[in-house]
């Protein structure tokens, strides 16, 4: 199967939010994966927009499997786990515990199947063991990065830095380098806002 335009690539994008899953024990279940009852237990099929039937196997479980192991798409960055560890490690030594105990999950791969279950099961093997590891995982935390941007944005105080589509047009880019220079956030996630910023305007 390829898959290369944008309606093709919408096609992947159900087939992964609605078939897959994140395995709890990835050794084990390739191990498992020959035998008839765990094909039985675990193969889904999943009708194509033209009729035919491609049927899913390992493939539900080793695609996910790439945010905890990257490695498997020859990737050499750490893994969602490890990176989660590296971040509360280079914060202050008093916050620590808080952030152990606080770890919120949001965006649409968090919502695989098992995916909170196996990113605290690894958490637990990073973290001091006198720590009480929490995962908090809400019902709607695709969209909450989205829903909390979007509370923001509304809250009075933020009103001055909305830019309209007139002001885009006046001014061009500067405005977005004006506009955003009054919020007080981190470089790297500025010239990201930048970036996405001008890039949606123009659209408009």
């Amino acid at each position: 199967w390829n898959y290369e335009t944008t309606a093709q690539f919408k096609i992947v994008r159900e087939i992964k939010e609605s078939m897959c899953f994140v395995s709890m024990d990835y050794r084990k279940d390739m191990e498992d994966s020959p035998t008839k009852e765990w094909r039985e237990k675990n193969e889904k099929p999943y009708t194509l927009p033209d009729g035919n039937v491609m049927v899913l196997g390992t493939e539900r479980f080793r695609a996910p499997e790439t945010i905890f192991q990257p490695s498997l798409a020859g990737k050499e960055v750490p893994g969602v786990h490890r990176l989660t560890y590296n971040s509360i490690m280079e914060c202050d030594l008093d916050v620590r515990k808080d952030l152990w105990e606080n770890i919120i999950i949001s965006g649409g791969s968090t919502t695989f199947e098992n995916f909170p279950k196996r990113l605290l099961k690894e958490l637990k093997t990073l973290a001091p063991s006198s720590i009480d590891v929490k995962v908090v995982a809400i019902e709607d935390r695709k969209n909450a990065v989205f829903n909390g941007a979007a509370m923001l944005a509304s809250l009075s105080p933020f009103q001055n830095s909305w830019i309209t589509k007139a002001e885009f047009e006046e001014n061009g880019e500067s405005i977005v380098h004006r506009k955003l220079s009054l919020i007080h956030i981190s470089e790297p996630t500025r010239r990201y806002a930048i970036s996405y910023a001008v890039s949606c305007l123009k659209k408009k």
